[in-house]
């Protein structure tokens, strides 16, 4: 590596060249005292700046632009409550594996841990929720530092890298040390899986008759999707797909069983249940699908395919541990199997679809909810880049949402943060000028970062807004129904802005939809106009996600409501 600009330059500069140096095309921000420095370097630098209006909104349009293009998104905030507005932003890119590189500013060095004015030790609170970070001290160190942040947040298991530059960094003008190979003792982010270790995972795949993949978003990071269609349609493998590995095979396939766990289908649940083999490559066993870890699969082998060893055997007992980039386990694999046919195996699953079907409740005098979301899966036809808030709606986008490529459909999984719908569409959008972008909010969610619906307008941002409006809180209100004796404890709005009136002070067209019969009319004219439109679907309130199976759970015990 060498520095593309070797004359004089302050750390503002610094930071500027290293992100041109590394590709960065656009970068979201919003400005404050202790980054004004590094402003005025981004006044002449090679990059798109976007202005968000929230600091939370630049960071979750830069966690959408990651997951929408496989780049680093790159976030910029000013120090104290411009630093601690992207936490969430972080937090959530942690939880989902998604290469964030967020730029704060801090005080000057003389004046940290003084109490200065919009001081807050950022480096101390996202130690938690970063893969790693850096409080820059010394302007001789901040090129190296800026290409180590590249580097981990986009290599191994991606995630989030946080530097914090004080002021006085940014000013002092140094001739930079040219970046040299990052090499961080003790990081080997892409270690090679064992042979011994594939040939075990070949070997019970040759032995079982009810084997079973289980695909989470390590499919899309490794880029393995390929190798992955391949590996299952030729030994017929069904596969079950977490909410962050949705399109990474696809949903349409008749190997394809969609959405597991809590409000997975049931179908999907007893698939895991019957199973005798358990193939799971990219995903964490996180509790909304594993449930109870006891009850898990109970007649399965475990073989679990993973890039960061600290995931295997976490939750699960694993029996056959595969450390490594999945692509290169895939492709190994591939070079080693026997091509199997199943029909036993999927003759048993076709007949549990049949059985216990997804059903789509039928619109009587009220949109449901469930229609509107297949409606725009219906008409998008696996095109769109499909953005959730979270919430019922999601749950419901999961379901039923027919994904077909990687990168199409993103969603706050592990962090579950309801705002980011709205940001993350903004930020798909940017990265993905060309492809069409609908993001499908609750009424909940969408208020809490509605006022970026000012930077999609004002860049012209063809997005297509789906609100989905119940008049409250959905999901917290499905369960104090089924769990709390219908005591509605602050999920019932008891006002509800009208959010076409908002969308139209925001110079973006809106509609209001109550008629069933409206709803397909609505979405194909939606999609069909230009520029950002918004269209707000006035849905039952009191429709449930369902299957549903109680938190600490097991894939049978599929809770009934009254």
């Amino acid at each position: 590596m060498t520095n593309l600009k070797k004359s004089t330059r302050n750390g503002a500069q610094i930071i500027c060249d290293a992100l041109e140096h590394f590709g960065v095309g656009v970068v979201f921000g919003y400005p404050g005292g202790q980054v004004i420095p590094l402003y005025d370097a981004v006044y002449d630098a090679g990059f798109k700046h976007v202005l968000t209006r929230h600091e939370q909104g630049a960071a979750h349009a830069a966690d959408g632009f990651a997951r929408a293009t496989g780049k680093v998104g790159v976030v910029l905030a000013t120090s104290g409550p411009g630093a601690t507005n992207i936490v969430t932003g972080i937090a959530t890119a942690n939880m989902d594996s998604v290469p964030l590189l967020a730029i704060t500013g801090q005080v000057p060095t003389t004046a940290i841990g003084y109490d200065t004015f919009q001081e807050a030790d950022i480096y101390g609170i996202t130690i938690p929720i970063t893969k790693y970070n850096y409080l820059v001290k010394k302007i001789e160190d901040l090129n190296q530092i800026m290409a180590e942040a590249f580097y981990i947040a986009q290599t191994g298991r991606p995630g989030p890298v946080l530097v914090d530059v004080p002021k006085d960094v940014q000013v002092t003008a140094v001739t930079p040390q040219p970046m040299t190979e990052v090499r961080i003792p003790g990081y080997n982010p892409a270690p090679a899986p064992q042979r011994e270790q594939v040939e075990a995972l070949v070997e019970a795949l040759r032995t079982s008759r009810r084997p079973l993949a289980y695909i989470g978003g390590g499919v899309t990071a490794s880029g393995a999707d390929k190798e992955l269609f391949r590996f299952l349609t030729e030994s017929d493998i069904p596969a079950v797909t977490t909410l962050m590995g949705k399109g990474s095979f696809p949903d349409d396939h008749p190997l394809a069983l969609g959405f597991p766990g809590m409000h997975g289908a049931k179908y999907t649940n007893l698939a895991i249940y019957e199973s005798d083999l358990i193939l799971c490559l990219g995903a964490r066993f996180d509790d909304r699908v594993a449930g109870n870890v006891r009850r898990f699969a109970p007649n399965a082998k475990v073989v679990h395919v993973d890039i960061d060893a600290a995931e295997i055997g976490k939750r699960v007992d694993t029996q056959i541990p595969v450390v490594g980039d999945l692509k290169a386990a895939l492709v190994m694999a591939l070079d080693l199997v026997n091509p199997t046919p199943r029909p036993e195996w999927l003759h048993r699953l076709a007949d549990l679809k049949k059985q216990h079907p997804l059903i789509i409740p039928d619109d009587t005098a009220e949109i449901k909810p469930q229609r509107v979301i297949k409606t725009i899966s219906d008409v998008t036809d696996g095109e769109a880049i499909i953005v959730t808030d979270v919430g019922q709606h999601q749950m419901w986008a999961a379901q039923l949402i027919v994904s077909k490529k990687p990168r199409h459909f993103l969603s706050s999984g592990g962090l579950g943060t309801m705002g980011y719908g709205l940001p993350a569409a903004m930020g798909a959008q940017f990265g993905c000028p060309d492809k069409p972008v609908v993001v499908i909010c609750g009424d909940g969610g969408f208020q809490m970062n509605i006022q970026e619906l000012a930077t999609i307008r004002e860049h012209n941002l063809p997005i297509k807004i789906a609100v989905i409006n119940n008049g409250c809180l959905g999901m917290v209100r499905q369960w104090q129904q089924f769990f709390f004796q219908k005591r509605y404890s602050s999920t019932i709005w008891n006002f509800m802005p009208d959010f076409v009136k908002i969308a139209e002070g925001y110079n973006i067209p809106g509609r209001r939809v109550a008629n069933p019969a409206d709803v397909r009319e609505a979405v194909e004219t939606m999609m069909a106009a230009e520029g950002p439109q918004l269209v707000e679907f006035m849905v039952a309130p009191e429709e449930n996600v369902l299957p549903m199976i109680p938190s600490g759970g097991g894939q049978t015990d599929f809770f009934e409501a009254e």
